[in-house]
């Protein structure tokens, strides 16, 4: 089967093609990255008209490189929850015009069971159950994962994200959006370890975590030292919200007794929390798996993946809609 999916949750659009004979296709992404960057953050009416000038071209694109017409596909993913209202209802009404006009299945995806999945677009795969830190956007949680729909919440934020604090980190320290790799690319030239900032519910006892107080040190530590300490702040960040993702993996792993560790998401192309967990499975004995780096962020390979298994599962309602918001733990499971 033939699966064309449409990512337009929020600032970038993806578009793929996934077989579930031979995998992934094609896909091609566009970020828009440099149209909110003098805004310092998302503006979601521009956004969503940039979803529509770049989705059409994006589609016909995608499928003059896996060397197909629209009449081969056996269906079409778009992605309906979370994100941005405006921005889902260009992929949402594109994804099922198409699907109405060639006669064929319209896939509604949850954008975070998309990262969840898109580990399992290359080899090696997890195997059922796994835990997975998925941290998105907006979003830091681990799920306890044994299968298409079969979601446990282990965990959850409970104030800003992972991705958020980095974000607002930048902003602190004067660099650009986005701010997980600004943050990144400076934390290289400083030293983690001369100042000590806070581990938020580090030893709270339970799976949650809490990103604000890390950021509002941040902001204090910044407005004591000045811009000369940038380079170490951004370092000392770094390695506390690092330890504090690392360390409730581990305890995850421990609860649920299980080996398989998966990350996904934007914040789990961060290298220093790579490392860390990479060191971490030598340590304790357990696999930890990770999309490409070019998967990471927001993309339509993981809406077609996750929309092939939905349909090979019979996991379609056909609904139009969009949910903005929307708990992952309202999916229906495979049965």
């Amino acid at each position: 089967m033939l699966v064309l999916g449409i990512e337009t949750s929020c600032d970038e659009t993806g578009v793929a093609v996934y077989d579930t004979d031979r995998g992934l296709q094609a896909h091609a992404l566009h970020s828009q990255v440099d149209m909110h960057a003098d805004y310092g953050g998302v503006v979601p009416e521009l956004a969503s008209r940039d979803h529509i000038r770049r989705a059409p071209r994006l589609i016909r694109q995608t499928l003059a490189e896996a060397g197909l017409e629209l009449d081969d596909l056996d269906a079409v993913a778009y992605t309906r929850g979370p994100g941005l209202a405006g921005a889902l209802l260009v992929g949402a009404s594109l994804a099922s015009g198409l699907a109405m006009a060639l006669g064929i299945p319209a896939i509604g995806v949850h954008h975070l069971e998309g990262h969840l999945l898109s580990p399992m677009l290359v080899e090696p795969r997890p195997e059922y159950p796994f835990v997975a830190l998925l941290a998105s956007g907006g979003h830091t949680q681990l799920m306890r994962v044994d299968g298409v729909g079969r979601y446990e919440l282990l965990g959850e934020t409970q104030d800003d994200a992972a991705g958020e604090a980095f974000d607002k980190t930048a902003q602190l320290l004067g660099l650009g959006y986005p701010g997980g790799p600004a943050v990144a690319q400076l934390a290289q030239r400083g030293d983690a370890y001369r100042y000590r900032l806070p581990r938020p519910m580090l030893n709270s006892g339970n799976l949650d975590f809490s990103f604000a107080g890390l950021k509002t040190a941040v902001l204090t530590l910044v407005r004591k030292e000045g811009p000369a300490a940038a380079a170490d702040i951004a370092a000392a960040f770094q390695v506390a919200a690092v330890d504090v993702l690392a360390e409730k993996s581990l305890a995850a792993l421990k609860a649920s007794s299980l080996k398989r560790l998966v990350v996904a998401g934007g914040v789990g192309a961060n290298r220093e929390l790579r490392a860390r967990l990479d060191g971490e499975a030598n340590r304790h004995g357990f696999t930890v798996f990770y999309p490409p780096l070019d998967l990471c962020t927001d993309n339509g390979a993981m809406i077609a993946y996750a929309g092939a298994l939905r349909l090979a599962e019979g996991l379609t309602d056909g609904a139009f809609g969009v949910r903005p918001r929307w708990d992952l733990a309202e999916l229906a499971p495979a049965a």
